[in-house]
């Protein structure tokens, strides 16, 4: 994929995953927007390419449509932060902005989840006093550990039963 299409394939996921689109339309109209930030941000320049997409390849790990909807939440903040620094009279930012703003309202605060995930990264585990308070909080952790895999077992296998596979 070229850097030039990474934002229309971002946007176009984001937006088809959360049944944003009723018809392909909304999707030509954007793709017009998107052409034209495109050469507001100068995007076929040949350092774009440099280093590889940057959403892209990281959507590829996240497959389970709870935490892709984690991710595309973060993609989404991330563009409404970049378009807010940009000329917002111009008819295809404003658009594109507004659609982005409304995807990122039906969307879960990836935000909230990230600052659990990067507070976890930052437990001091050689500290004496948080290994106790881990130790009393084990067996409540393994406890839902087991329920989410039990949980997640039931349907599967119901899933399998209604499948005519």
């Amino acid at each position: 994929m070229t850097s030039q299409t990474c934002s229309l394939f971002v946007l176009s996921i984001i937006m088809i995953y959360f049944g944003r689109f009723g018809s392909s339309l909304i999707l030509a109209n954007l793709q017009n927007d998107i052409q034209n930030l495109k050469a507001d941000f100068n995007s076929s320049l040949p350092d774009v390419a440099d280093g590889g997409p940057i959403f892209t390849e990281k959507l590829k790990n996240w497959t389970e449509r709870n935490e892709k909807r984690i991710i595309l939440s973060q993609i989404v903040s991330m563009y409404l932060e970049m378009l807010a620094n940009t000329d917002r009279t111009k008819g295809h930012v404003r658009r594109i902005s507004e659609e982005l703003f409304t995807l990122k309202n039906s969307l879960p605060d990836g935000l909230k989840k990230l600052k659990d995930l990067m507070d976890l990264a930052k437990l001091p585990m050689s500290d004496l006093k948080t290994q106790r308070k881990a130790v009393n909080e084990l067996f409540s952790v393994l406890q839902t550990l087991v329920e989410t895999q039990t949980s997640a077992k039931k349907k599967r296998s119901q899933f399998q039963r209604r499948c005519k596979c």
